[in-house]
């Protein structure tokens, strides 16, 4: 496992990282707004998932195959950037999201909310390249399993992840309490998450491999 050091040195990386405004920070943010706290604390479990898969696979070498082969990157992003279209569309079509209790957003749809998020994470290629590029700096042969060690490193940038979007999912639940929309304008919502759901999907599809 890291020592003391290494993950001290690593926690304030991932601080860095997870509290600079990006792709999942913004999913999880849209998610509290059109719908709820519940929704954004799901949304946050799915991509920390997707986040435990990428370190395992960058163990294992398949971030390595993303890298090399150009072929596997553009199958892997065109497939997301298509997912997020699809939600967006999905989104744009469902009941009004405003005024959706927390009970129903947690008891219909939790697999849904949770599923979204790890699956956005799972099929952003700059996520398996990031873990690839980052994590190997922070491990060695000499601290035990490496497939370990990328867990331990997982582990931790989702921890910190979770106390900064975490502020945020309260920060968002607590102003969207005060803020009740009128009747006309119940799909606002609806069209926001579409808008960002687009919005990922439109920078997944022109930042290339860069």
């Amino acid at each position: 496992m890291p020592d003391l050091t290494t993950i001290l040195m690593f926690a304030s990386a991932a601080l860095v990282l997870t509290a600079t405004p990006g792709p999942d920070m913004l999913l999880i943010a849209s998610r509290s707004v059109s719908q709820s706290r519940t929704a954004g604390l799901l949304t946050f479990l799915g991509i920390a998932c997707g986040t435990y898969c990428h370190a395992i696979a960058a163990a294992l070498g398949l971030a390595h195959l993303l890298r090399t082969v150009p072929a596997a990157y553009e199958l892997v992003r065109w497939a997301g950037c298509a997912y997020l279209l699809y939600l967006a569309v999905k989104t744009l079509r469902a009941d009004a999201l405003a005024g959706v209790p927390a009970r129903a957003v947690a008891s219909m749809s939790k697999l849904r909310i949770f599923s979204e998020g790890l699956a956005t994470n799972l099929l952003n290629p700059k996520m398996a390249l990031f873990v690839l590029a980052l994590f190997p700096q922070f491990t060695a042969p000499g601290n035990g399993s490496i497939v370990l060690q990328m867990l331990a490193l997982a582990t931790i940038l989702n921890a910190v992840g979770f106390a900064v979007n975490g502020s945020i999912i309260l920060i968002v639940g607590r102003a969207k309490k005060g803020v009740k929309l009128p009747a006309q304008f119940a799909r606002l919502p609806n069209y926001f998450l579409a808008t960002v759901f687009a919005g990922l999907a439109s920078r997944l599809a022109f930042a290339g491999k860069t």
